[in-house]
């Protein structure tokens, strides 16, 4: 008695696919073994569609990867052998599984057909399959391709950066996938705006209106991946048209400065030569963002005049004037009169005033001792 052990090997080693058999065998089970063999191996002899006994000619399967994939076989009462090959590996052996992997299964073995299902394909499942018949005359084969569709995955892409205004920018997005996946490139600040299909972006000379986020879309046929970086563009303070303000002694004054820039600005007050502090001499300095506010709670005489607001930052320096102008108060007696000669001209009704329906007996007696008057008037100038 000897020991007898055969291999099937699989791809990458012992794994699915592979078999391994071990007894003792006497001269004559060897014997046996390798005319089993023999005809369960492809011939390498083409399908011919006139021999009906032979199995048909199948189409490539196309799965997705976690999908399950049915490979088929079409055969009829004349074969009185069968196998499914991956390669050089046996998966099965008429109703006799050699293959150790748990997801391949036979689903259909009949007169008409000889099927087997792999369960959760994966890349490495992708290749050619081959089903070997066995008939009176000699062995022939038809062979499938299985073709695994993987979806887009991006696994390098830029991180968000920070660059200063007319620098070059180049933003990178790799991504996997079966079929190869394309990558597009939007720019998500309103309106959004799509660029060519690359895996690279590059801008020249960057703006401050092309800050934002911009998107990398990865797809293909099964599915697709979106990842986002951050651009931010730095510039210099821009300080816009600003308003003079006109305040009366004693009142409150607020003059204001807005600035636009990245990083945001920091603020700084003058009036001429002399920088102003928050809560010195009656003012208030308050910045907020792009906003900052030169408050006087109670102006007077020394503080009307031309003040200068400088707002900087790392990348540069701007300013503006604005002027703090007196305007005239009106005084309490003036304020008094004019109250009452609004209050004289709201109650009077003149000829073409217009009347509602409950007034028009008061309006008719109110017009005849106008009348009478104007009348009077005049004889009394007369004589």
């Amino acid at each position: 008695m000897r020991l007898c052990v055969v291999f099937y090997p699989a791809r990458g080693g012992i794994g699915p696919g592979t078999r391994q058999l071990a007894g003792f065998c006497p001269g004559r089970w060897l014997m046996l073994i390798a005319l089993r063999l023999l005809f369960l191996v492809p011939a390498g002899e083409p399908v011919r569609s006139s021999d009906s006994n032979f199995p048909k000619a199948m189409d490539n399967v196309t799965v997705r990867q976690g999908e399950n994939a049915v490979l088929r076989c079409t055969i009829d009462s004349g074969v009185t052998r069968v196998a499914w090959l991956n390669r050089s590996s046996i998966l099965y052996a008429g109703k006799d599984k050699w293959s150790l992997d748990p997801r391949v299964v036979i689903v259909t073995h009949s007169k008409t057909e000889y099927s087997i299902q792999i369960v959760g394909v994966d890349v490495y499942d992708e290749g050619p399959y081959t089903c070997s018949v066995q008939t009176q005359n000699h062995p022939r084969t038809s062979r499938v391709h299985v073709i695994v569709q993987v979806p887009p995955k991006i696994v390098n892409i830029s991180s968000s950066i920070s660059v200063n205004e007319g620098s070059n920018v180049t933003l990178l997005c790799l991504a996997i996938g079966r079929p190869e996946p394309t990558m597009t490139w939007r720019h998500l600040s309103p309106p959004a705006r799509g660029f060519v299909s690359d895996e690279y972006l590059e801008i020249t000379g960057i703006t401050r209106e092309q800050a934002g986020e911009y998107e990398c879309n990865a797809y293909n046929e099964v599915s697709s991946d979106v990842r986002k970086v951050q651009v931010i563009v730095n510039y210099p303070p821009y300080i816009p048209d600003t308003r003079n303000v006109g305040a009366a002694v004693g009142q409150k004054g607020i003059l204001q400065c807005e600035a636009f820039a990245v990083p945001s600005a920091d603020f700084e007050w003058y009036k001429e030569d002399r920088r102003l502090f928050n809560g010195l001499n009656g003012v208030q300095i308050k910045n907020n963002g792009d906003m900052s506010m030169l408050t006087f709670f109670n102006v007077s005489e020394e503080d009307y005049g031309n003040y200068t607001c400088v707002a900087s930052n790392k990348l540069g320096t701007s300013n503006t004037s604005v002027l703090l102008f007196e305007v005239s108060e009106p005084t309490s007696s003036t304020q008094i009169q004019e109250e009452k000669t609004s209050t004289i001209l709201a109650n009077w009704k003149g000829p073409g005033a217009v009347l509602d329906g409950n007034n028009r007996a008061s309006a008719g007696m109110t017009a005849s001792l106008w009348l009478l008057a104007i009348l009077f008037v005049h004889f009394l100038f007369k004589f």
